[in-house]
């Protein structure tokens, strides 16, 4: 099956590009520039497409993104600290930015006729994101099956939905995904702030899946607090 991944340059996405090299046939990477303010990611995705030595795929979507204006993603907004479940991490919501990234790259896919398009999401995001969940995967596969009809025939593979980050980050280990070379901080400054939503998930993840954390962290310990608390 010829896939091609739609890879930001996190820990979740270039394990997915890892795994498809190694069980499927890997054509590309695509990667979204969307005007987020975490965009040295984009270097990481391009690292990532090097060491596999695949296509590397950059799409501007700066003036798309400045319209779905809100997110602390793309705007003047502090992005909140603490763990993924709560309440204020909905202000990271990029309006829709799943749904518009998957159409074109299932637009892609279907010009090169690749057989499925691949994406990260998993059972961490479901909380905070509608176009992460299982009902949005399968909607959105059947639609596409309806607007390439007649022309392709492409698959939407998701294989972390219903699965945890501490698993992406087993599998990360078992498929020797080099973790030190993605990011995940959506401060997007010199080092993983460690106090940021996603920067506390990553390091619960690693934690969780017995795999040690290769990360340079501002605030390597914040997550302990923030996770016992959230579980209590």
């Amino acid at each position: 099956m010829k896939v091609l991944v739609i890879c930001s340059g996190g820990l979740d996405s270039v394990t997915l590009a890892y795994k498809v090299a190694r069980e499927q046939e890997l054509v590309g990477l695509v990667t979204f520039d969307y005007g987020q303010r975490h965009k040295k990611e984009i270097d990481f995705a391009a690292h990532a497409a090097k060491q596999l030595s695949v296509p590397h795929h950059v799409l501007d979507m700066a003036q798309i993104g400045s319209h779905l204006s809100g997110s602390a993603l793309t705007d003047d907004v502090d992005v909140p600290e603490g763990h993924y479940a709560e309440e204020n991490m909905k202000v990271t919501v990029v309006p829709n930015r799943n749904a518009i990234m998957l159409a074109i790259g299932f637009g892609i896919a279907a010009a090169q006729q690749a057989d499925a398009v691949a994406a990260a999401v998993h059972g961490g995001d479901h909380f905070i994101y509608p176009d992460c969940r299982p009902d949005f995967i399968k909607s959105f596969e059947d639609m596409q099956k309806l607007a390439l009809d007649g022309y392709a025939n492409v698959s939407l593979y998701t294989p972390f939905v219903n699965g945890s980050k501490g698993a992406i980050a087993a599998e990360g280990a078992r498929l020797g995904v080099p973790f030190a070379d993605t990011w995940s901080c959506y401060k997007g400054g010199e080092k993983h702030c460690g106090r940021c939503g996603t920067c506390v998930e990553r390091r619960e993840a690693f934690f969780e899946a017995g795999v040690e954390d290769p990360t340079d962290y501002e605030d390597p310990d914040f997550w302990k607090s923030v996770v016992a608390s959230a579980k209590a």
